[in-house]
């Protein structure tokens, strides 16, 4: 009997983990779409700029550059850093509209994230790519891992932008966005 009741419904807790993978997979991208929707971009992004119908003003991988501005033909050197891409659709549109183009449609993707840094007790320290989701963890895997002496409780991130020389404690959870570094301190037990 109970091997009878096995085989019917063996399937039902397969089902319930597959539907909770699918579900948390699911709100990690809601989580990265709305990353992407108040991103602020910053010095070493880079970005695809498309005016539409206008080839001339149509530049594809373009890396902000120290002072966080992009060249533009018209425009001038145009402020990026701190702004969404949204807002600096706005801006270039606007500064297009009536004296260049009588209805531009600007449209801008980031092509690409500024890099995190991880320094300190890792085998591999240096810049490397971010991608959404980043955490602690993934972090350190990319740098090769700990050394010996790193320390799990021992992790501070450094905020890129940060106004204050304060670090952040960390723990192998913590999300890093573009720009941050992650310091792994020496461990002495």
């Amino acid at each position: 009997m109970l091997v009878m009741i096995f085989r019917r419904f063996w399937a039902l807790p397969l089902l319930a983990l597959c539907s909770l993978a699918f579900f948390s997979s699911a709100l990690q991208a809601v989580d990265d779409d709305a990353f992407d929707d108040r991103y602020r971009l910053g010095t070493g992004d880079v970005i695809s700029i498309i005016v539409f119908g206008e080839p001339d003003l149509t530049f594809g991988d373009i890396r902000l550059t120290e002072r966080g501005t992009v060249p533009f033909p018209f425009l001038g050197e145009v402020t990026a850093k701190g702004r969404t891409v949204a807002e600096l659709e706005a801006l270039i549109a606007t500064g297009l509209r009536g004296g260049y183009l009588v209805d531009p449609r600007v449209t801008i993707s980031l092509r690409e994230y500024r890099p995190v840094y991880v320094s300190g007790e890792v085998k591999s320290p240096g810049g490397y790519a971010y991608v959404p989701g980043l955490t602690v963890s993934k972090a350190i895997v990319l740098a090769g891992g700990m050394t010996d002496r790193g320390s799990q409780r021992k992790m501070v991130i450094i905020r890129d932008g940060q106004s204050t020389t304060e670090p952040e404690k960390a723990t192998m959870d913590s999300r890093l966005n573009p720009g941050d570094t992650l310091k792994i301190e020496e461990s002495f037990f």
